[in-house]
């Protein structure tokens, strides 16, 4: 995975907590960063990336890395 510029862990935060704090954190990031999120199996995993998609953003890469999922998305360019 290529490094992140900055990483949060919501494992444990449930939909669409999880989901609202990420898109939080990447509108407060330089455009084009990426930021690393860890979200838990199941409904996160299938929830976040979708809604991050339509809002607009990039999943760069996701990782499962038993237990829970390292998801990166980049922060919208200006």
């Amino acid at each position: 995975m290529p490094a992140s510029d900055d990483q949060i862990d919501l494992r444990g935060t449930p939909c669409p907590l999880n989901f609202v704090r990420t898109k939080l954190h990447l509108q407060k990031m330089a455009p084009g960063s990426l930021l690393e999120v860890w979200l838990d199996p199941g409904e996160p995993i299938e929830q976040v990336p979708d809604s991050l998609k339509m809002a607009g953003y990039t999943i760069e890469q996701l990782k499962d890395c038993s237990g829970f999922y390292a998801l990166q998305v980049r922060s919208a360019d200006l």
